[in-house]
């Protein structure tokens, strides 16, 4: 079996499962630089064990933290260890700029993984940074075009840039067929929702990502229309905007769902929409599509940018564009949304975390 390295921050529980697959047909080493306790934003069920296919190493050596980062020189043990491949995930952080530089000192070749990217204005200084870490690997793994456009951006080689299907999706979570409508209504019953017409949104309650542009965009929306926001506590204000604006019993707020009930709310609902300011990827998107849903996101969604096709399987608005957004989702509510969540199942059916293992086995295994 082929011995591969993987040098990333902290085991999201979409990694954790990646690297279970990968590990059924390569020997895998991961190195976390962040603990899971230091990611106070995420409830503590987000997290999952996994099945032991690969060995999780926590670094430990601290040097000091930037950013609320770690810098861990023990990663430089580990990759003068004799590897099949190295793969660097990112290049921020303080201590995989130390890997990147460590491996650059010792022309050592190593794969660079970026799950999504979004090409912003930087000063010449930090450009030049940037282009100096990205630059420095001999391959690069990237998610879809808008991924490798942000890679060249900085210095990757076009011709040594390889793609993957980002996914935190076993093939078994994709649904054969969208849910008839008797089955939403059951599924509806179950949850309470009792509006006509269900627009979902999961994540965290911020600004960020979009929830408030959302808010504003449900009063433009039919009364038998609910929207449902999944993940997460409101703040008094958000509770303050829905009863001062007579949207009490439209807006539902739910908190935080494991992944089986979150399923259930995302089979019940019509339409799900991530009004996000800036996603390097949204794998929320991702999992709305597997369960027949069309999605409305905005132009600074990558997943959006790749999965999205426009009067198809969705729309994409700019952000913060409260008029845009709540005239699509008026748009889509009033078309043929079965219609339009089949062809999000369509789109969605290659990103599997299978596949995702198999694309990295061929080429990590083929060494280009």
């Amino acid at each position: 079996m082929k011995r591969i390295l993987f040098v990333t921050n902290y085991p999201s529980p979409y990694r954790v499962n990646f690297f279970d697959e990968l590990g059924k047909n390569a020997q895998v080493t991961v190195l976390f630089s962040d603990r899971i306790e230091k990611k106070t934003h995420r409830d503590a069920q987000w997290y999952v064990q996994g099945e032991g296919n690969f060995q999780a190493v926590q670094l430990e050596k601290r040097l000091l933290s930037v950013g609320g980062n770690d810098l861990c020189l023990d990663v430089c043990r580990w990759l003068s260890k004799p590897w099949d491949a190295i793969v660097i995930c990112g290049y921020a952080g303080p201590t995989v700029m130390l890997a990147i530089g460590y491996l650059k000192a010792r022309s050592i070749p190593f794969f660079m993984e970026v799950d999504g990217g979004l090409i912003r204005p930087d000063s010449p200084l930090k450009y030049r940074f940037k282009r100096s870490l990205v630059s420095a690997a001999s391959g690069w793994i990237s998610s879809g075009s808008h991924t490798s456009a942000y890679l060249c951006h900085y210095g990757a080689e076009p011709e040594r840039i390889f793609l993957y299907p980002f996914t935190s999706l076993w093939q078994r979570d994709i649904l054969p067929q969208v849910p008839t409508e008797g089955e939403k209504r059951a599924l509806r019953r179950e949850l309470g929702m009792t509006e006509e017409r269900i627009v979902l949104y999961v994540g965290r309650l911020t600004r960020e990502k979009g929830m408030d542009a959302l808010l504003h965009a449900a009063l433009g929306l039919e009364k038998n229309t609910g929207v449902y926001f999944v993940g997460g506590e409101p703040t008094q204000a958000h509770l303050d905007f829905v009863r001062e604006r007579g949207l009490e019993g439209q807006v539902h707020f739910v908190g935080f769902q494991k992944k089986d009930a979150l399923a259930r709310y995302y089979q019940a609902a019509d339409l799900f929409v991530l009004p996000t300011h800036s996603d390097v990827w949204g794998l929320v998107i991702n999992e709305a599509m597997a369960c027949g849903l069309p999605v409305i996101t905005t132009d600074r969604c990558v997943a959006g940018l790749e999965l999205v096709k426009s009067g198809v399987n969705g729309y994409l608005v700019p952000v913060e564009d409260i008029e845009a957004l709540s005239g699509k989702i008026r748009l889509v509510l009033s078309g043929d949304c079965r219609a339009m969540g089949a062809a999000a199942l369509e789109t969605i059916r290659p990103y599997t975390l299978e596949n995702m293992a198999r694309a990295h086995l061929e080429l990590l295994e083929g060494g280009r």
